[in-house]
């Protein structure tokens, strides 16, 4: 059998007008021994973590828990080349790690809801599908799934590129200051769905970000369709499939899900547009070398105090990716502050950090370390 390259060299030879034989054609046996190699290796992966599962050394158990959130395995792909672009690389490795957790036990993940939304599509990127995932109509009800351990992880918005921060969320954290133990990045991509032509569009309906995100383009074209707020994209979708002349800006997956047509893609006004999701619960990850901290604190009400409190981040050279102010509930203009940070917290500048921020504040919570997010689509 000849290979590829010489099958490629001999080819200007051949008469005109013949299509040359695929190389694909030409190894069928190989593709097949290919998959058999394939679904051996992920068979014999599954069975190792099922095996250390059983066991209670604690060196097995460190491996399988380093196994099981498969961060070596993610660098592996990070600087393969091949074929496969990484985001379908991606897709394979985060389903693999999915249905490897799911052997020991299927994790339960709330998410502002319902079905489709895109707190949704966030929890199938960070977990994958082998998972319960538990739809809950508010921020607040994700917090009481955790806090009240009737679910492992939950997953919550909290800063949008365009629209500014989740004031729910960072409501919650400050009444309910749960663990950090992951973030995530999402790429929002609005689609405007409907079951009529563009043109007979008369109402619009999406959750108030996803209008705000889209005015623009709404203003320019269907200045004529009345824009209507919903609790979530994919009620305006369930909309847009029962109502004669309504459409939904929602997810393309949204769209798929209730039977709709696609009228306009990435109609978001800002291309870059991100929303960025804290996964609340579970153990502390591991230190990678790539890591943020995330923790809120409150100082006294009088002048230059905060000032202080900041001097002790640039003595300490850590640096600040992320800063909000949060009025505290029940307060007349005290505030509380969400901070993000470079490194983590068994970090030795981090330790020398908090030892002195302690003595200028009068609350002081840190929320987590967790892998720096990177942007997915």
């Amino acid at each position: 059998m000849k290979n590829p390259e010489s099958l490629s060299a001999e080819s200007p030879k051949r008469k005109r007008g013949r299509r040359p034989r695929p190389a694909e054609a030409a190894s069928a046996g190989e593709i097949a021994a290919l998959d058999q190699e394939l679904l051996r290796l992920i068979a014999r992966r599954a069975e190792w973590i099922r095996a250390a599962a059983a066991q209670s050394d604690p060196a097995a158990q460190k491996t399988l828990a380093a196994a099981l959130v498969g961060e070596e395995l993610k660098k592996l792909i990070a600087h393969r080349e091949g074929a496969l672009p990484q985001k379908s690389l991606d897709a394979v490795v985060r389903e693999l790690l999915s249905g490897c957790r799911a052997l020991i036990r299927t994790p339960r993940i709330a998410f502002l809801g319902p079905l489709y939304s895109f707190s949704h599509l966030a929890a199938i990127h960070r977990f994958g599908q082998s998972v319960d995932f538990v739809p809950v109509g508010a921020i607040a009800a994700v917090f009481e799934e955790v806090q009240n351990g009737h679910s492992d992880y939950g997953l919550v918005p909290v800063e949008n590129s365009t629209d500014g921060r989740i004031a729910d969320s960072l409501d919650m954290f400050s009444r309910m200051p749960l663990p950090i133990c992951g973030a995530i990045d999402l790429r929002i991509h609005h689609t405007l769905l409907g079951k009529c032509p563009r043109s007979e569009v008369r109402e619009v309906y999406s959750k108030p970000q996803g209008l705000s995100q889209c005015r623009n383009w709404l203003a320019k074209h269907l200045p004529a369709a009345r824009s209507i707020e919903v609790t979530s994209t994919s009620m305006a979708a369930q909309l847009a499939a029962e109502k004669p002349g309504a459409a939904a800006i929602a997810s393309l997956q949204a769209g798929v899900h209730y039977g709709l047509d696609v009228l306009a893609e990435n109609i978001e006004d800002n291309p870059g547009n991100t929303t960025r999701f804290a996964v609340i619960g579970g153990q502390p990850p591991e230190r990678t070398g790539n890591d943020r901290t995330a923790m809120l604190f409150q100082v006294e009400h009088r002048p230059g105090a905060l000032a202080e409190a900041m001097q002790i981040f640039k003595r300490n050279r850590l640096n600040l990716t992320w800063i909000e102010s949060f009025p505290i509930p029940g307060t007349d203009r005290i505030y509380l502050f969400f901070v993000e940070m470079e490194g983590h917290r068994t970090d030795a500048r981090f330790r020398r950090m908090l030892t002195s921020l302690q003595r200028k504040t009068l609350r002081l919570e840190i929320l987590g370390s967790f892998p720096a997010a990177t942007v997915v689509d």
